[in-house]
C-alpha cells in the first residue's frame, strides 16, 4: 500500500507512547485515520504495533527490536499475518553527532539523517523544547524516498513525504513512530 503523504500524532497516555497516523486531505488538512500505534513504556525489548483504529481491536503491523539492547541492532517490521515487510535500525556511529538511520523495504535500501547538523548539536548539548526534527531518507541509487518532519506542537506530530512509490505505508509509517520513540521525544 502507497500513501504519498500522512501525518503522525503523538498523543498523551500515562503508561504508553501512542500514536494516530492520518492521510493528508485534499485540503492539506488531517484526513482518513489510518491506524493507531501503541508502544509500552519501560519495556525490555522495544515493541510497536499499530492497529486498524481506535478499538484496538485488529492489529495490522508491527515492528519489533531483535535484541534488549538497541546500539547496533534494528528493528523488523512485520504484516498482520507477521511476515517480515522491512527492517530499520540506527547507527550508533554516525549518531553521535548527527541521528543516522537505514532502512530497507521491497524492493529499496536507503539512509537518512537529521538535516540540520546545527540542530542536531544543539539537541544533544541543551533541552530546547522548539527544536524540530528533520529527516531526510535518501535510497542507494540517491534518489529520494521520504522525509519525516516535525512540527513544533505541545505532543509530536510529523508531517511524512514518501515521493518514491515503492515505499509501503506500514514501513514509512513504523519508521516515522520509530525515529519518535527511539530518540525518546
Amino acid at each position: 500500500m502507497y500513501l504519498p503523504s500522512f501525518f503522525v500524532k503523538q498523543k498523551f497516555a500515562m503508561t504508553t507512547n501512542r500514536y494516530e497516523l492520518y492521510a493528508v486531505g485534499p485540503d492539506g488538512n488531517e484526513g482518513q485515520l489510518m491506524g493507531v500505534a501503541q508502544q509500552k513504556r519501560l519495556a525490555f525489548k522495544e515493541e510497536v504495533t499499530f492497529y486498524s483504529d481506535e478499538s484496538k481491536s485488529r492489529p495490522v503491523f508491527s515492528f519489533k527490536a531483535r535484541k534488549r539492547i538497541d546500539l547496533g541492532s534494528g528493528y523488523d517490521i512485520f504484516d498482520e499475518a507477521g511476515a517480515q515487510i522491512g527492517f530499520f535500525r540506527k547507527d550508533f556511529g554516525k549518531s553521535l553527532m548527527r541521528s543516522t538511520f537505514h532502512v530497507e523495504g521491497a524492493g529499496f535500501t536507503a539512509s537518512g539523517q537529521e538535516r540540520s547538523q546545527a540542530v542536531a548539536i544543539l539537541r544533544r548539548f541543551t533541552d530546547l523544547p522548539f527544536l524540530s526534527i528533520h529527516f531526510d531518507f535518501v535510497a542507494s541509487e540517491g534518489t529520494p524516498l521520504l522525509s519525516v518532519d516535525r512540527q513544533f506542537k505541545l505532543r509530536d506530530r510529523y508531517t511524512v513525504q514518501v515521493p518514491d512509490q515503492r515505499v509501503d505505508f506500514r514501513v514509512a509509517a513504523a519508521l516515522a513512530v520509530g525515529l519518535d520513540a527511539l530518540m525518546q521525544r
